[in-house]
């Protein structure tokens, strides 16, 4: 069995190994409550639910009303 008569460089090896890790598009699919766009499987991040049932309220921004506008 061959063996290499040099040790190959770091960037060598990562350069060959970074051609796997390519970046791609993440697919989209629309909320069945809400329209908004979410990861498939997964509960929507905007209203909370999954499969059109609410699965996990999402809290409301308390607004910052308490302070005087001068």
């Amino acid at each position: 069995m061959p063996h290499p008569k040099r040790k190959h460089t770091r960037a060598r090896r990562d350069s060959r190994r970074s051609q796997n890790s390519k970046l791609e598009l993440k697919s989209l699919s629309s909320c069945q409550q809400c329209g908004a766009m979410r990861l498939p499987h997964r509960i929507c991040p905007s209203c909370g639910s999954y499969k059109g049932k609410v699965e996990m309220p999402i809290k409301e921004v308390a607004k910052e009303d308490s302070a005087p506008q001068a």
